[in-house]
């Protein structure tokens, strides 16, 4: 980092300015308020004529007196200002407009939060308060407000952080719920400095899937077990939610498994699920995007040719003009274009590949009418890219799946992983040797991450009333042969444990509560009664919960409709399975994946945004954490977001770029994943 500007940064943490008051805060007599008609810059109407809500004969003087002695009525500047006035805009297109200007007040230190909240939101540069144009625009608005420096931008930015993080933190500490935790790695983009993400996802009493930025932890060279371990572990307990965790789904940065069995090490075992045995999660998009690269590699030269001859072709508008017209005498109604694929997202490497299978026969046909197209590939390419995009669709349509963040997906991903197994399973016994060796390469690395999340998903898929049982009879027969039923019956039990485990909370409480009231009771028989009621409490309770979940499978499947809500359907059925909603609530918050839509295909480091590589590290956890609770602020509030979307520089950037296909693959912004 520049020294002098990490000097600059540092300064603005020690530093005095004139103090934003707190968010809370409401309009009082303390800020200081203007009425309109007392700022110096306003200038007396020229021609009062234009006033039309005035219904007597105007003058060209608030105490001009007709000369021929007929009355009429005094103007007041002042009162033709508040009065609500039609103005003629000069902008070209713009329709007439009423403005009304009654009883504004001036308040600069809501425009100040108004100015963090804009840069915090929509990743603007800091400096932007410095720069000339800015400035004069927003003196042309109000000029009474004084422009704030960065320094003073930067303080505002961070009592926001301090005032929005103390908010997150009561919404997490009033969940009663369980929480499941996400970690991702992040590199600034002069690749000096790498940061933990670490968020929080839960379901609300309203019964809704939230989530929410905790931390952005830098992390210092060099990336051990213990370190990164460490520095998650000190998030989770500042924010108090190490005794409530479910799983942790981490980004496979190379340490995964050691950093998870440090944590359980450090953990108290018995405030997690089943003693900790379903705290890893793997992320999903990782690994597929993994077992992928490790399927292409094996037909490397095969993909080479082929991306030799896309190249050859839309390099130049006059190739790429034959190209189509070759297409249109062979007949192809296909409309894609040829794309060039990047060789760090395997989605476009496999998007170039399926659109060129569908102009084959052109390709063919132009090596005989161009003599200098010499790089077609063989029969034998195509029919291995065939057979590779084959599997690949499906790995392409599971990733898309796991990379959204706005519905539950643990209780479909059972499905999905199904299908990739059982596709990969098949091409093993291929006949194609190329294939068989890819799919042995793929399948190794996918067992690896089958056996650590089996059990986790297959619970979810259970407590999907849509499936239940019936989706693990129907798949495990397949994946598993004749030790099916022995996986089966294995579920069966972690759901008869998580039973027992849930009841017994339950029971503590209640213990707890009927301690506390017998401690108001008075004399040797009241006691010993009240003891008995617990025994017989505790004892149909027990009975209950073990068929609880017998009772729930008896009760049959729903039929799969396209609009069913399983967190509207558990929320309405908390009567009948009192333990399974809070089981259910707690494991269908668990995500599958790390990686937001913006890019699970890609291998690249999630970079941060070019504006932010020399910030201090707290300035920059403070923008990027306040920038999270704020957009879940907005996005509650449906009057305040009408796109559905908040727009940031970056996307601007990329909106103003060269024009791309719909297939080029997606880039990663500076906070893409909050």
């Amino acid at each position: 980092m520049d020294q002098s500007e990490e000097m600059r940064d540092d300064e603005c943490l020690s530093g005095t300015a004139s103090p934003l008051f707190s968010p809370s805060e409401g309009n009082d007599g303390s800020k200081h308020s203007l009425p309109i008609w007392s700022s110096p810059s306003l200038e007396l109407v020229d021609d009062l004529s234009s006033a039309h809500d005035v219904d007597s004969t105007p003058y060209s003087s608030p105490t001009e007196i007709p000369s021929d002695g007929s009355k009429g009525k005094r103007i007041s500047v002042e009162w033709n200002h508040c009065k609500k006035r039609k103005v003629e805009e000069d902008l070209v297109g713009e329709s007439k407009q009423e403005v009304s200007m009654d009883c504004y007040h001036f308040d600069p230190n809501l425009v100040r939060r108004k100015l963090a909240n804009m840069v915090i939101l929509h990743e603007y540069p800091l400096n932007i308060v410095e720069h000339i144009g800015f400035r004069e625009f927003s003196a042309s608005l109000q000029p009474l407000f004084k422009m704030v420096c960065r320094n003073t931008l930067k303080r505002d930015i961070l009592k926001i952080y301090d005032y929005e993080r103390g908010k997150t933190f009561m919404e997490l500490e009033k969940i009663p719920s369980r929480i499941a935790i996400s970690t991702s790695m992040w590199t600034s983009s002069n690749k000096r400095r790498q940061f933990m993400l670490v968020k929080a996802h839960y379901i609300d009493d309203s019964w809704t899937l939230e989530s929410r930025v905790m931390r952005l932890i830098y992390v210092p060279f060099p990336h051990t077990n213990e370190v990164l371990s460490n520095a998650l572990l000190d998030c989770l307990l500042k924010w108090n939610v190490d005794r409530k965790l479910s799983t942790v789904v981490v980004d496979d940065y190379g340490t995964t498994d050691a950093m998870i069995k440090i944590l359980l090490d450090k953990f108290q075992i018995s405030s997690l699920i089943l003693h900790g045995s379903l705290l890893h999660m793997r992320c999903a998009a990782y690994i597929f995007n993994l077992t992928a690269q490790d399927g292409l590699a094996v037909i490397g030269e095969s993909i080479d040719k082929i991306r030799e001859s896309v190249l050859f072709w839309t390099t130049s508008k006059k190739r790429n003009k034959k190209f189509e017209e070759a297409a249109r005498q062979l007949h192809i109604s296909s409309t894609k274009e040829l794309i060039l694929d990047s060789k760090t997202c395997w989605n476009s490497t496999y998007l170039m590949l399926s659109t060129a299978l569908v102009y084959k026969d052109v390709f063919l046909h132009l090596r005989q009418c161009d003599s200098s197209y010499n790089c077609i590939p063989s029969e034998i390419d195509w029919e291995v890219v065939k057979d590779v995009c084959g599997t690949l669709e499906l790995f392409y349509e599971v990733t898309e799946f796991v990379s959204g963040t706005t519905y539950p997906k643990a209780s479909m991903y059972f499905h999905y992983m199904c299908l990739v197994k059982m596709e990969l399973s098949e091409c093993i016994i291929s006949s194609n040797e190329v294939i068989r060796k890819m799919a042995s390469n793929m399948l190794e690395k996918f067992d690896s991450y089958w056996n650590v999340v089996d059990c986790i998903i297959s619970v979810a898929a259970v407590l999907d009333p849509r499936f239940k049982m019936k989706l693990l009879e129907w798949y495990f027969p397949t994946i598993y042969g004749d030790t099916a039923y022995e996986e089966i019956e294995k579920i069966r039990r972690i759901f008869y444990d998580l039973l027992e485990q849930y009841h017994s909370k339950e029971m503590d409480k209640e213990d707890s509560f009927a301690n506390s009231s017998f401690c108001m009771t008075k004399g040797f028989q009241s006691k010993s009664l009240s003891e008995f009621d617990l025994f017989v409490s505790s004892e149909i309770k027990c009975r209950n919960v073990k068929l609880e979940f017998d009772h729930y499978i008896e009760d049959g499947v729903l039929p799969r409709t396209p609009n069913f809500d399983i967190l509207s359907w558990w929320k309405g059925n908390g009567v009948k399975y009192p333990t399974l909603q809070c089981i259910a609530r707690d494991i269908l918050a668990v995500p599958v994946s790390t990686v937001a839509l913006e890019s699970p295909f890609s291998t690249n480091e999630r970079l941060l945004g070019p504006h932010h590589n020399r910030l201090h590290p707290r300035t920059l956890e403070a923008l990027m954490c306040a920038q999270n609770w704020l957009q879940n602020e907005i996005k509650g509030s449906s009057s305040k977001l009408e796109g559905g979307t908040i727009q940031t520089i970056l996307d601007d950037y990329d909106d103003c770029g060269e024009a791309s296909d719909d297939t080029e693959p997606l880039k990663w912004n500076s906070f893409s994943c909050l």
